[in-house]
Parts: C-alpha cells; structure tokens; sequence
C-alpha cells in the first residue's frame, strides 16, 4: 500500500501574527514549523505503516523554506517527499493549489492520500476535498479514527453531534481532524536518519485552475472583553437579566 500525505507548513500556532503593509500576515522572522493538522495525517500514515505495511511518502507545495517541515515529517517515518516548489502556490487560491496537488497525485499511484482537514493559519478545508473531487475518488472528512483492511479504509468522522462511521474503497481521500493520532517526538537518530531519505524537488505543474476565492483583507482577532456577572435575588430573576443584558446589551436578538 502507498500512502501519499499532503502536507503543508505554516506559522508556530503559538507565535504573535504581525501584518505587513499590504495587509498579510509577516512570515519574516515567525517559526515556521509543519502544520499541526498535517502532523496528524503523518502521524498516522506512519502508524499504519507499522501496522500493515505501507510506503508513505510526503507531498509538500511550498517556497525554498518549506523542507525543514519536510524533514520533519521525514523524521517522524515518512519514507521519502515530493516537493514542489511554488511560494505562490503556497499561499495562493485553495482551488489552485488543489489543482496542483492533484496533478502531482495522478502520476504517484497513492492508494490512500491523506492531509489535514484544514490549516492552522488560514482554515480554509478545502484543498482535501477538492483534491477528491478532480481525482473523482472518494473522501471522508474530520477523520479521528482509521483502519485499513483489504482495500478499504474504515473511518470515524467526527461531526457537531457526535461520531459516524463510514467505509470507503480504496483509493480514497482521508482528511485528519486533532484526535486522529498524537504526534511523535522525533529522536536524534530519527533526525539524522530523515537527511538521508530523499526529497524529489521540481516546479509546480501547468494547471488550469481559476481562483474561486480572493481575501480582500486581514485582521488580528480582536481582543476578548471582560466578562459580566449577572445579578439576582433568584434564579428567575438572574435568568430574567441575562436574558435583557443579551438582548440590550450583546443585541443579540
């Protein structure tokens, strides 16, 4: 089996986003590390390895910076990587970059392609399902559970009630939510081993792909304000307040 892992690498989930005079947000100087919900997908890809036996190879479009992430995952198990190399691409049009991949895809006979469900720096969860939709194979997504077995994946989604299993032949797009697997901390050896497996790099391929999205400006989150008590002799009372401070005050009905 050959597992094809889409990863990406973005801004330290921990660091203080600073905007440059265009309005996006600075790379400059920020710790740039493997994306968290990438990690996920890597993080299993490298369990069913061990489990059943795979290959598992990273698929990685971003600018010169970008294989430092690439080793990382190559130091968690990773067998070898795929980097294309396109900074525009990187950050660019979610459709576009879904283009690319799955041009890159098509030619790498991956029986099982998985990515994170969405990025920690932009959120957009979509070039995954995308990526499924051009390949025309299936996809499950917010994925925290997952077993292969005689050419089917067997999946748990998380959804906003609960869970739901779901079965889907291979080849199939599997889309990590946080809970799917916990990172591994890569050893020293783990390390030094990752800078001699190989890293196949080459320029992004000509696709045709018009932008479907195009973000007319960037704020930092607003900072939280302080919280209120809310008052009263009894519960009816305290109820009836918080119901007038929501109305009047948040204008939330």
């Amino acid at each position: 089996m050959k597992i094809v892992v889409c990863m990406k690498q973005s801004i330290d989930s921990e660091a203080v986003l600073a905007f440059d005079d265009a309005g996006n947000v600075a790379k400059e100087g920020q710790t740039l590390v493997i994306d968290p919900y990438s990690e996920f997908a890597v993080e299993k890809a490298v369990q069913l390895k061990e489990s059943v036996g795979a290959e598992v190879v990273a698929l990685c479009i971003g600018a010169a910076d970008a294989v430092s992430a690439i080793r990382h995952a190559l130091a968690m198990g990773a067998d070898s990587a795929v980097f294309v190399e396109d900074a525009v691409l990187a950050d660019g049009d979610p459709a576009a970059k879904a283009a690319a991949l799955a041009e890159e895809l098509r030619g790498m006979g991956a029986d099982l392609i998985m990515g994170g469900c969405k990025s920690s720096d932009t959120a957009h969860a979509q070039v995954m399902p995308r990526i499924a939709g051009i390949l025309g194979i299936p996809h499950v997504n917010t994925v925290v559970e997952l077993d292969v077995e005689e050419g089917v994946a067997h999946a748990v989604r998380e959804v906003d009630d609960g869970k739901v299993s779901i079965d889907v032949e291979l080849p199939a797009v599997i889309c990590a939510q946080q809970g799917l697997a916990e990172p591994r901390y890569p050893t020293v050896r783990d390390i030094m081993q990752s800078k001699r497996k190989p890293i196949e790099t080459r320029p992004a391929a000509a696709v045709e792909a018009s932008a479907a999205m195009q973000v007319l400006e960037t704020n930092p989150k607003p900072k939280r304000a302080g919280g209120k008590i809310v008052e009263g002799e009894t519960v009816s009372e305290a109820v009836a307040n918080a119901v007038r401070m929501l109305k009047d005050e948040a204008k939330a009905f």
